[in-house]
Parts: C-alpha cells; structure tokens; sequence
C-alpha cells in the first residue's frame, strides 16, 4: 500500500490564533471537497481530492482552554494574564486547559481519517505514540495514562506522574485539527499558574527537566516528522 503523501510545514514562531484561522481555513477546504463529491462514486480519485496537512510551530506564552475545560483552571486573572503578556484562548478542540511556549514543538495534524483509519481513538493513540518514540531516542520512556490522553512519565507511579505532552483534537466529515504539545527545553514555571489538562496533583515536565540539560530544538523537531512519517505511514513533502 503507498504511504499517503502529507504536506509539511514550519510555521516557526506563530500567534496562537493565526495557527488556529490556518488550521481552520485548511480543514474548511477539504470539508467543502468532500460535501461537493458526496453524491459521487466513493472511488480512490474521490479520497484523492483531499489534502493532508502536518504543521509545527511554536506559540509565544498562550493558555488554551477546550471545549470541556474550566475558566477556573486558569489561576490567574484577565489582569494579570495582560500583565505577564500571556494570551489566552478558548478554542475548540478537546481537552481542558493547557500552555503554549517557547522551545515546545506543537504540532497541528490536518489529516483526512478516511485515507487512515476512521477511528478516533486510534488517531489519539497513534499521536501518542509519535512523542513515545521521540522521547524514546533521548532514553525517556514514555507512557499512557489510563483514561487521560497524552503523554506521561512514570503514570503509575503515585506522586511521581508528570505530564510530558498534552493532546486535544478537533474532527469534522473525518478531517483532523488541533494536535499536541511536546515540552522540550520549555519555561515550565508558566504550568504553576493552572491546572494542567483539569488534572490535579499531577506534575508537568520536560525533555530537558528529565535530562537535566537542554536539547537542540531543530534536531526535536526533525525526530518528530520521522516518527510521524512512521507512525502514519506517510512520507512528508
């Protein structure tokens, strides 16, 4: 079977809500093809007309908040969020509330499921399983968390359980946006002001607070793209 082909793009450092509008843009195009092929045969030149897309980038200090999050789980006020030039969203992906920084690689998954698999839960797991292997490279092993999504070190480990990457998505007609965050060499200090993902109790951590020192952040980036190309079985372009 050929690897299905995805669109790769850097974006680099990006306002939290111009990678959003893209996102949103690019999702639009594909549900617009799909609602004007739907009385069409269901051939292989049909699923063609789709386009996949993987984007990284960075966000200046942002806190997100999904559809099932809670304002509460922001520890700080509209005021002080102004103050400490912190921006502050509530989107509509999955999930509850989460960080965007400097030196995390945050990637947006702009995918037609139907050319994969039309499962969700698969698509989760497969995203976790992108950050699993790339952590895996630097020694840090990996986990899942039983009934939370993401990525986790030492998840049955009480008191130990420290968040490494947060996942939230958004499907439409079968078409993916939103993605996860993975904490590379990023200012944790920004998690103390709310509760991460809703969860109490539970630590957020880093490739660099697990290795003690800092990682070359182009060269995080590269392993993500040829995990994801193996995980998805795709080949970027």
């Amino acid at each position: 079977m050929d690897k299905q082909p995805v669109i790769f793009k850097d974006l680099g450092i990006v306002e939290y809500k111009t990678a959003w509008d893209y996102q949103e843009q690019l999702l639009q195009e594909n549900v617009q093809i799909k609602s004007a092929m739907r009385h069409e045969p269901q051939t292989s030149n049909f699923k063609a007309q789709t386009s996949n897309y993987f984007l990284l980038c960075e966000h200046p200090p942002v806190y997100t908040l999904g559809k099932s999050g809670k304002k509460e789980h922001v520890l700080m006020s509209d005021e002080e969020l102004a103050e400490n030039d912190i921006a502050f969203f509530h989107t509509n992906r999955g999930g509850d509330i989460t960080f965007h920084g400097l030196q995390q690689i945050v990637g947006y998954p702009i995918l037609d499921l139907e050319k994969y698999s039309t499962d969700i839960g698969k698509y989760l797991r497969n995203l976790e399983e992108v950050v699993i292997q790339t952590i895996g490279e630097y020694g840090i092993k990996g986990e899942r968390s039983k009934g939370e999504t993401g990525v986790w070190i030492d998840a049955d480990v009480p008191g130990r359980e420290r968040k490494i990457c947060a996942i939230g998505v958004r499907c439409s007609r079968w078409i993916t946006m939103h993605g996860f965050a993975l904490n590379v060499n990023t200012d944790l200090g920004y998690f103390n002001n709310i509760i991460p993902c809703g969860i109490q109790n539970k630590q957020v951590t880093s490739i660099e607070r697990e290795l003690g020192h800092a990682v070359d952040y182009a060269e995080a980036k590269e392993k993500v793209q040829r995990n994801f190309e193996k995980i998805f079985d795709s080949v970027l372009t």
